[in-house]
């Protein structure tokens, strides 16, 4: 069986192709001078030089860099939790080694929610008309107008403009009696000849919501009001016309709501979609490195574990030298664990809600500690 080698003490690492698997880090010079730090610490740990380390230079580089992807991976998936919200419906873009603030995510909410209550949005709102001929009620919008304007495009009929003349226009009732005590009060205050006469009576606010409020009310109990009915973008008025005159309506395209609401193929829809990458290893802090030399090392454990657990031992003259494999493999898979709990204990004790939490903390017991302050007594 040939002579395989192991780790001799020393590695150069350059950031060559095939010293790493996948060559993240290899063009960051901070990377390429802690790669060889980090080896030969964690091979000292594990025994180096007074027990063999059964690893290569390679391998130790391959724990160290999954350790600064594993270290990445979890404060970006933090991250994401943390952005979500705000990068929905937003174009990708690189984000890593970013802070986002504002409100965009609740902004953008906000649109879609002005887009159906016809207040803004971000979807543009169309108007459209038909030719109503007198004695026919029934239209269909679809093949009428969505056809010929847009391109066959479904349409979403947001408002009808099919209506009475509004009440603010009639004060006075004919069916109450109000037509000659009308044409008085008018004709005090030179009005009586005059169509819009009735808008500049001196009345008092309530008054005039009372004389609106009759008014509708008169009409919907003893004319037929205006109204119209609309089923699968077919509209049918009420009463029969009796005369041709444009109907007037408000719409959006569905293709127009999807594009606009949902977002297009290049905008941050699901967790997936937000664009965090690896992170630059010479911008990682103190701590961050820190807690990727413990996790490289617990790799390394855990590497060198499964390597010695091939043999449960080895025969020498005179008897055997068992292996520690299985203790070297549960001690790293249990640093492992603990690593990444205390990142994300870490991770959570910083999310904005505790932060908040820690300002309004802080903020009750500066105002108490002022409030102890004794006050100064002035005589005037």
């Amino acid at each position: 069986m040939a002579n395989i080698k192991i780790w001799t003490g020393t590695s150069t690492f350059l950031g060559l192709p095939g010293q790493t698997p996948f060559g993240h880090y290899d063009v960051d010079n901070k990377f390429r001078s802690d790669a060889d730090t980090v080896a030969s610490w964690c091979a000292k740990r594990l025994g180096y030089p007074i027990v063999d380390v059964e690893l290569q230079d390679v391998q130790f580089w391959a724990c160290f860099e999954e350790a600064v992807t594993e270290y990445s991976a979890q404060v970006q998936r933090y991250q994401i939790r943390q952005n979500l919200l705000e990068a929905s419906n937003q174009t990708r873009t690189d984000l890593t080694n970013r802070t986002i603030e504002g409100l965009n995510g609740p902004i953008g909410l906000s649109e879609h929610y002005g887009t159906e209550a016809l207040s803004g949005g971000n979807v543009t709102l169309k108007s459209g008309s038909i030719a109503i001929t007198s004695g026919t009620q029934t239209y269909d919008l679809q093949n009428l107008y969505g056809s010929v304007s847009e391109s066959n495009s479904r349409l979403e009929i947001r408002k009808i403009f099919h209506d009475r003349t509004p009440a603010s226009r009639r004060y006075y009732d004919q069916y109450a009696g109000n037509v000659h005590n009308s044409t008085m009060a008018l004709g005090e205050f030179g009005f009586q000849n005059r169509g819009a006469g009735v808008s500049f009576m001196l009345l008092p606010m309530y008054d005039i919501m009372l004389r609106n409020q009759q008014v509708e009310f008169s009409d919907m109990v003893r004319k037929s009001a205006y109204s119209f009915e609309l089923q699968n973008n077919v509209i049918k008025l009420f009463p029969k016309p009796t005369s041709d005159f444009n109907l007037w309506f408000q719409y959006y395209t569905e293709a127009s709501k999807v594009t606009g609401s949902l977002g297009t193929i290049n905008n941050v829809t699901s967790f997936a979609d937000i664009d965090y990458r690896v992170m630059t290893y010479s911008r990682i802090n103190s701590p961050g490195i820190q807690w990727i030399k413990k996790y490289t090392l617990a790799l390394a454990k855990e590497l060198l574990g499964q390597i010695r657990s091939k043999y449960a031992s080895v025969p020498i003259p005179g008897g055997d030298v068992s292996l520690d494999g299985d203790s070297l493999r549960g001690e790293g898979a249990a640093e492992k664990e603990n690593l990444i709990t205390q990142l994300r204990e870490d991770l959570e004790a910083s999310s904005r809600r505790n932060m908040l939490e820690a300002k309004k903390e802080e903020s009750e017991f500066l105002k108490e500690t002022i409030g102890n302050v004794p006050l100064n007594i002035y005589i005037g």
